[in-house]
């Protein structure tokens, strides 16, 4: 057990050390305020806070941990070896940044309360983060901070034996519409019908009457292919399908037919089955619950994870509606068109909302690559360097690497060409030293 000495043990201290000596190095932390205990602890300790007591392991503490809401926070970005970090305190500390400091910072997504420009969906977007603006968005900076504090800790205490982490993969199907063209009523096929003809999409005709009289397979329907990959994989997929009305964003399937609700427990057989929430759901607790319960219904269990549409955020609203729904995890913590850890990590964390200065019980896990991501590199060979640079940055802090695809990415389409061998690569990567 690490004891901390600190002359004030704030929610915020006590948050972001759980979370880098717990959660990430496996190390049970406690803390005290007294001098007397502190010295007489025979086992690893450190001290947190402007000065040091004697010649202990010590880390100078900066004021942001101590501070409560939100305020005009001074951010210079300095390089340290191959990363950057913040917060500088100094060489007479046994570290010259106040990591705790930097990563609460980012974990507890401080930049997103602040005053920013959003996109037209309402959203917080990668160009507006610290990280994409002193480019190290392509870094999981909390973790590799972490990992820098246990070689430090491990010169201070030769004798002790730390746990090491192992690469994982969580790989997310996200499912805004089950089909392209099947169940999606008499209206609504009439409509699409009048639309491809209005734009001369014959092709698109063509397959949609294929499709609807059973001569061709949906191009949406790619669910044997995935689970037949998820027969063969180690890692559990979990999928996310939008049962949500139809709206101007969101244009799935009705969940009260059958076949579509026999997809659902069919997928939920051999994967995990998570809700995509609805755009309007995103803000109004009421369709929210709506979306849950229904969820649950054709689960026939309590629901445990979502992702949001869109993959918008709004804090601390958001989340806060999924903790007064007993939602456990939540996957919408990443950017849709780039590639990058958006709250600094490859590790899952526990929301801390800060207006309350607490910590929450959901569990953030957030996601580093989604499929839009990975279009912006026109060929398959920039894809895949791109896709291994960041497996190797997660590997390093034996990390969870969160990829986002969509059931239609596996499609016979152009646009997804050579995604499949993209998810291979992902999939096999846990097996390469």
């Amino acid at each position: 057990m690490l004891l901390v000495y600190t002359p004030k043990i704030s929610p915020r201290v006590n948050y972001v050390f759980k979370h880098i000596c717990t959660r990430l190095l496996g190390l049970k932390v406690s803390f005290t305020t007294k001098i007397e205990e502190f010295i007489t602890h025979d086992s690893l300790k450190m001290s947190y806070a402007k000065q040091q007591l004697g010649n202990e392991f010590f880390i100078k503490s900066h004021d942001f941990l101590f501070e409560q809401g939100l305020s005009d926070v001074d951010i210079n970005i300095h390089d340290w070896g191959d990363t950057k970090c913040f917060f500088y305190v100094g060489d007479k500390s046994s570290m010259p940044f106040d990591i705790f400091s930097a990563s609460f910072y980012l974990l507890s997504r401080y930049e997103e309360y602040l005053p920013h420009v959003k996109d037209s969906y309402g959203r917080f977007t990668a160009k507006e983060s610290l990280a994409y603006r002193h480019n190290f968005l392509h870094q999981p900076v909390v973790d590799i901070w972490a990992c820098k504090f246990k070689e430090a800790l491990q010169i201070h205490f030769p004798n002790f034996k730390f746990s090491s982490r192992k690469y994982n993969i969580t790989p997310i199907i996200d499912v805004p519409s089950a089909y392209n063209y099947k169940l999606k009523g008499l209206m609504r096929s009439i409509g699409g019908c009048i639309s491809d003809v209005s734009r001369f999409r014959l092709r698109s005709l063509y397959l949609r009457f294929a499709v609807l009289f059973g001569f061709k397979h949906d191009p949406y329907d790619t669910y044997k292919y995935l689970i037949n990959r998820q027969k063969n994989s180690k890692f559990k997929f979990l999928f996310f399908f939008l049962i949500g009305d139809f709206s101007t964003y969101d244009k799935g399937i009705n969940p009260n037919k059958k076949k579509f609700v026999s997809l659902i427990k069919h997928v939920g057989d051999y994967c995990s089955v998570g809700l995509k929430v609805s755009f309007l759901a995103i803000d109004d607790e009421i369709i929210l619950k709506k979306e849950k319960t229904k969820m649950e219904e054709i689960l026939n269990t309590n629901l445990r994870a979502t992702r949001q549409s869109f993959s918008k955020l709004n804090l601390p609203e958001t989340y806060r509606n999924l903790i007064t729904l007993e939602v456990q995890e939540d996957y919408t913590m990443g950017y849709v068109n780039e590639i990058g850890f958006r709250a600094g990590s490859c590790s899952s964390f526990l929301f801390y909302d800060l207006d309350y200065e607490v910590q929450t019980p959901l569990k953030i896990v957030p996601y580093h690559v989604m499929d839009y991501a990975l279009l912006k590199h026109k060929s398959l060979l920039d894809k895949k360097k791109v896709l291994l640079e960041m497996i190797q940055e997660i590997k390093k802090v034996g990390g969870d690497f969160v990829p986002v695809f969509h059931n239609y990415t596996f499609a016979d389409d152009l646009r997804w060409e050579g995604f499949k061998e993209l998810f291979s690569l992902i999939l096999n990567s846990a097996d390469e030293t």
